[in-house]
């Protein structure tokens, strides 16, 4: 049987793509969720209340990773052999010491395929959202009488580094002229880059303008639609985390490159599917462009400005912290770049601004040990 198209009746404010992103996320959810013991139906509704929804859907993904671990590395806690054969009794039996083992075999960890071994290996930033995730879901079982005791008390901590402990990355000014140049002439691209660029460059330098400029989250860039720009008020409308709607206003340089793109380049509504054709950002095949396309477009032009590998480039995030240290570099208040990139807490934004991305070069180029000792060697011997 044909699978039927989903067709939305939306009477909120959001527009379509909004709306069936957030619907395809609760699918993803509730598809999880049907894997998961018949205890835990309830989880996903738990996490409603106080968590975003890729947020809601990676602690989905973590609890069924958790259930296959108990099932394949764990039989003395299960007699199952699928996930939702796990009894409530049997996670009654777990004590604090086996999620331990558990988030320790995450570190690192082996999945073998008919044709491979994988072999996986995970950072404390990810050990800790997986421990959190469990432990979450233990105090919703406790919570609901469903488990004797809430043994999350007893679970290991992981150091996480604090924001102000990592090193920020971003590009210099330099950096960002080599990259936009980049895009705009087509240079230091390889033969097959330059003839997808000569298809897309005006849509490439749109993209990255746009993050260079607000900082915007590869999410609200990549769900941006021609509608959600108004030229003639100077404006145009994001949706940010949580649901929440902003009004962005528009600079000359960002409006000749939207203009540039969508009158030169952009293809026609007659051309694209009725799902897409509000899209702004386009794919050769005349669809929403995906975050990964995004992300790899990204990657490929900050490369060339940090003259390495494209594999070595820079994810939409980091330019997203280049525009953060580039307002604050020209003087701008840190409240008004708390407000244009919507961090929470204006302790996010201060780290950009104590960051100075000169400060090492400089400190290092008056600690020429080498040169100047052949400075001394050549004085010496003219003297």
């Amino acid at each position: 049987m044909d699978k039927k198209r989903v067709k939305f009746h939306n009477k909120s404010d959001k527009p379509d793509n909004i709306v069936r992103k957030e619907h395809e996320i609760n699918v993803m959810c509730k598809q999880l969720e049907d894997e998961l013991p018949r205890f835990l139906r309830g989880f996903h509704a738990y996490l409603k209340g106080n968590v975003l929804p890729m947020t809601r859907l990676a602690y989905l993904y973590d609890i069924r990773f958790f259930c296959q671990y108990l099932i394949s590395e764990r039989p003395d806690l299960t007699d199952a052999k699928a996930e939702k054969e796990i009894k409530t009794e049997e996670f009654n039996n777990i004590q604090a010491v086996d999620v331990n083992m558990y988030i320790d075999y995450c570190r690192s960890y082996e999945k073998e395929t008919e044709n491979a071994v994988y072999i996986y290996e995970n950072n404390n930033k990810t050990l800790a959202r997986k421990r959190s995730s469990v432990s979450v879901m233990f105090k919703q079982l406790y919570r609901d009488g469903l488990l004797e005791k809430n043994i999350t008390d007893g679970f290991d901590p992981i150091r996480v580094p604090k924001q102000g402990e990592r090193e920020i990355k971003a590009l210099q000014d330099d950096e960002v002229m080599k990259m936009l140049d980049a895009v705009s002439t087509g240079a230091m691209l390889t033969p097959k880059e330059h003839e997808y660029w000569e298809k897309t460059k005006k849509r490439d330098k749109a993209i990255l303008i746009l993050f260079l400029t607000y900082g915007l989250r590869i999410s609200e860039l990549q769900q941006l639609n021609v509608s959600s720009f108004n030229f003639t008020r100077g404006e145009f409308k994001i949706y940010r985390k949580r649901g929440k709607e902003s009004i962005m206003p528009l600079n000359k340089s960002v409006t000749m490159v939207i203009n540039d793109y969508i009158k030169n380049e952009r293809r026609h509504d007659e051309d694209v599917d009725e799902e897409h054709k509000d899209a702004l950002f386009l794919s050769l095949q005349g669809k929403r462009m995906t975050e990964r396309a995004i992300r790899e477009l990204s990657k490929k032009y900050t490369s060339i400005g940090l003259e390495t590998s494209r594999k070595a480039g820079y994810s939409p995030h980091k330019l997203r912290a280049t525009a953060a240290t580039s307002l604050i570099g020209r003087g701008n208040s840190i409240f008004d770049v708390q407000a244009l990139l919507d961090h929470e807490q204006v302790t996010t934004t201060q780290l950009y601004a104590a960051h100075k991305m000169n400060v090492k070069r400089d400190l290092v180029n008056d600690m020429e040990w080498e040169i100047e000792r052949k400075i001394n060697e050549t004085d010496n011997k003219k003297n």
